[in-house]
């Protein structure tokens, strides 16, 4: 494989692995747990698969990456990356929201402070 070819299946592997990381984001929205096993199966191949592309890509020399064109693809898998790397953080803060929540359920049932509360409140420190 090229270069080239190299980076382009690895910029579609980081857009899939995206994807993945989306669809993660929506179903725990929607069913407030964690995504099923068949999820975390598909994580883990995906997994697998970004480190296979990765060896592919140290393998290759680093002076093939001259071409500008070689070298905007790979500013957008790095950008990609960083995408996929947001969306995981953003993952695991909802997990771990649904998580206390179920340990803890007056928590997420607790209502908001009123406005006349909160106007009390900053009277008495004012």
């Amino acid at each position: 494989m090229t270069y080239s070819e190299t980076l382009i299946a690895h910029q579609l592997l980081c857009d899939e692995i995206h994807q993945s990381a989306l669809d993660e984001n929506r179903f725990i929205r929607q069913n407030q747990c964690a995504p099923t096993p068949e999820f975390l199966l598909l994580k883990r191949a995906l997994l697998q698969r970004l480190d296979a592309s990765l060896s592919a890509l140290r393998e290759l020399p680093a002076a093939s990456a001259r071409t500008p064109a070689d070298r905007a693809q790979l500013e957008n898998s790095r950008a990609r990356i960083l995408q996929i790397l947001q969306l995981d953080k953003e993952n695991e803060q909802l997990l771990l929201r649904c998580s206390l929540a179920r340990q803890h359920p007056t928590l997420s049932t607790a209502s908001p402070a009123s406005a006349s509360m909160l106007q009390r409140i900053y009277a008495r420190r004012s």
